[in-house]
């Protein structure tokens, strides 16, 4: 109050003033688009802008936090509990990221362009072929050749080599029964504690770089195109680049 020379009164009344303004000004944000029509507020454009910007952007901390305790809920407490540990690094960017990925690429309005309106439910259809990529993991024969084209691609290209030609299947296994929980919606909600566990735990235990990871999974995916027996290729390009964006974008400190 002394720096600006005002009487705590004077403040008083200029901060209901405010207060006043804008819960007639709040209408008007209801509906953006009449706010650049209506007389009432003088507001130039850019301030306009400014206002339905803020007014409706997400608060990063309270919202990260509400997907804390999204994640926390259900029977096995002290479980949810440990994920919700394991997720405190993400940020809520991140999460929107990856959110964004599933529905520019898992719903139904990512495929079908006919529809009005974007349909942001998973396509079930592509959630139950997921089942079909289980092979790359359960016939030996097309897991070691998986391994065996990865491995060549990646050999002399990064000092991980040794860690993920040994880590291989594991990290495989990970990836692929991911695909295989997500047939049920309501393991979706596991989505991002898995792909912590199931791949980059392990690669930052053996101390994979950023560049290290983005190599790996672009081998590890363009390898399965060449596999001879594997006939689910259009199923396996949408599941893994969301697979290989989700992680890229979570594998920080």
């Amino acid at each position: 109050m002394d720096e600006c020379e005002a009487s705590e009164e004077v403040l008083y009344s200029d901060t209901m003033d405010q207060y006043r303004t804008f819960q007639m000004c709040e209408r008007l944000l209801h509906h953006p688009a009449k706010l650049a029509n209506q007389l009432l507020f003088q507001i130039p454009p850019d301030r306009q802008a400014m206002l339905i910007e803020r007014y409706y952007a997400f608060d990063d901390l309270f919202v990260r936090e509400v997907l804390g305790k999204k994640l926390s809920k259900g029977t096995k407490k002290d479980l949810d509990d440990t994920g919700k540990k394991k997720l405190q690094y993400l940020s809520f960017q991140d999460f929107a990221f990856c959110a964004g990925q599933l529905i520019n690429h898992w719903t139904l309005g990512a495929v079908d362009n006919l529809m009005e309106d974007m349909d942001v439910d998973l396509d079930k259809e592509f959630l139950q072929d997921l089942k079909d990529l289980k092979i790359l993991i359960t016939d030996k024969d097309l897991l070691d050749q998986h391994k065996s084209l990865v491995c060549t691609a990646l050999r002399g290209k990064t000092s991980a080599f040794n860690e993920m030609e040994a880590n291989f299947k594991n990290l495989s296994r990970g990836l692929v029964n991911i695909a295989a929980k997500l047939i049920n919606a309501k393991d979706v909600r596991d989505f991002f504690i898995d792909l912590v566990e199931k791949f980059i735990e392990p690669c930052r235990s053996d101390k994979w770089t950023s560049t290290d990871v983005n190599l790996y999974l672009t081998h590890y995916t363009n390898s399965a195109h060449i596999l001879d027996t594997f006939k689910h290729q259009l199923v396996w390009t949408r599941y893994m680049g969301v697979i290989r964006s989700c992680i890229l974008r979570m594998y920080h400190d």
